[in-house]
C-alpha cells in the first residue's frame, strides 16, 4: 500500500488537522463532562453498601471519577502492551524473503 501524506506538502487537509478544530472539540468533551458531573446532582441515589462513607456505591460525582480513572489506566496499559505486542514495519517482508504482495 502506498502511504499518502496528509501533511503540509499539498496532501488533502482535514478538520482535525487545523489546531483550533482540536482545541474546540477539546473543550466541548470538557464542557460535556462538566454537564455530565451537574446532572449527577439531580436525582437521588440510594446506596446499597457503605464503602467510604457511602460515595462509592452512588455518591456524588463517583461514576465520572470511576469512569475517567479507568479509562486513564486502560491507556496506561495499552501502552505497556504496545511495547511487547508491536512488530516492525517491515515484519511481514522479512518472513516472506523480502517479496513483493502482488
Amino acid at each position: 500500500m502506498a502511504h499518502e501524506d496528509h501533511g503540509k506538502q499539498g496532501g488533502k487537509t482535514y478538520w482535525l488537522d487545523r489546531k483550533g478544530n482540536v482545541a474546540k472539540v477539546f473543550y466541548a468533551l470538557i464542557l460535556i463532562d462538566v454537564l455530565w458531573l451537574a446532572a449527577d446532582s439531580l436525582y437521588k441515589k440510594k446506596a446499597e453498601f457503605d464503602a467510604w462513607g457511602g460515595w462509592a456505591d452512588g455518591g456524588f460525582g463517583f461514576y465520572p471519577v470511576y469512569g475517567f480513572v479507568g479509562a486513564f489506566l486502560l491507556v496506561l496499559a495499552a501502552k505497556q502492551m504496545r511495547r511487547v505486542l508491536m512488530r516492525s514495519e517491515d515484519y511481514y517482508e522479512r518472513r516472506r524473503g523480502g517479496g513483493s504482495s502482488t
